[in-house]
């Protein structure tokens, strides 16, 4: 079921402030990088705290759990961007997107801090700094490098098919260079073929690889495009029907209705971009330090700089 939050766009840069001795919880979110741009304050989780000084850099999954705090001597102004691999579908292949999804729950990957010094903290800032100057494609994809450079070997690592011609081996090679949005449009019979593996073989190692059956992970990614497109786009529900891969209207109404709890209209109406612009008017974004009544929750905006 769909959380009853808005449908945030990501890679975008967001600003906003703390109050002193105030407390911000992180949206939900698949990943979140924030840079504190001024003042001091803490990470606080279970039973432990992290120093966060100006400058310093975190980086949390959506399974994080805790909060930061802002110093008792003065606010923390800070700014942000999310990452969400799942639409990312025509960039990332299948394997990256699940190694990122299996990060999101190693505690030494989910949660990571780097000081003011380290090149991830210099990076973002010199990024955040240049936000209102560079071409607006050129610095989405320069803040999606920055968030996979965090990875780096790992990432790497994870990535490097095994020379063996095990079937199971053989599919991992393919899912490490097959983009969603291709495997979307894919039969079983034709996944068997590019593997050369039996359907039989194939239907219990593919479940073995991705924690689900093929037709769930194909509609898993046409329901995500789905989602995307009418949040960001004005196409109608049956345009956005077709270009999901559904070839009948009332198949993909009765999917996503299944898959999310609301029919793709409705949906549209909650969370797509009339509704996300509406709530930002009534956030009042000139106000640069967020009430405190709301700390407890997502913070005003003070600006959004759609990047």
């Amino acid at each position: 079921m769909l959380d009853h939050q808005l449908y945030e766009p990501h890679l975008t840069i967001r600003e906003f402030s703390i109050l002193p001795g105030k407390e911000w919880t992180p949206g939900p979110s698949d990943w979140c990088l924030i840079q504190v741009e001024g003042g001091m304050g803490y990470w606080l989780q279970a039973q432990s705290s992290i120093d966060l000084d100006t400058g310093a850099v975190l980086l949390i999954s959506g399974d994080a759990q805790g909060h930061i705090r802002a110093s008792q001597l003065s606010s923390m102004s800070l700014y942000s961007f999310n990452v969400t691999p799942g639409r990312l579908t025509g960039l990332m292949t299948l394997s990256e997107q699940d190694f990122l999804k299996q990060a999101a729950s190693q505690s030494d990957l989910a949660f990571q801090v780097f000081p003011a010094s380290s090149p991830i903290a210099l990076k973002m800032r010199e990024l955040h700094a240049s936000r209102n100057t560079m071409n607006a494609l050129l610095f989405r994809l320069t803040l999606l490098q920055l968030f996979v450079e965090i990875f780096g070997k790992k990432l790497e690592q994870a990535q490097t098919p095994q020379d063996s011609g095990d079937a199971k081996e053989r599919l991992r090679a393919f899912l490490m260079t097959v983009q969603p949005d291709v495997l979307a449009e894919m039969s079983f019979d034709e996944l068997a073929r590019n593997t050369r593996c039996t359907p039989r073989h194939l239907s219990r190692i593919f479940f073995e690889l991705m924690g689900m059956s093929f037709s769930d992970k194909r509609a898993e990614i046409r329901l995500g495009k789905a989602r995307e497109l009418l949040a960001t786009s004005k196409s109608k529900v049956v345009e956005v029907a077709f270009e999901s891969g559904y070839k009948s209207l009332s198949l993909f109404n009765q999917m996503f209705t299944r898959h999310f709890g609301i029919s793709p209209g409705k949906w549209r109406q909650r969370y797509g971009v009339n509704r996300v612009s509406e709530s930002r008017r009534n956030s009042v974004p000139d106000l640069r330090i967020v009430k405190s009544d709301t700390l407890r929750q997502r913070p005003q905006l003070a600006r959004v700089n759609a990047g």
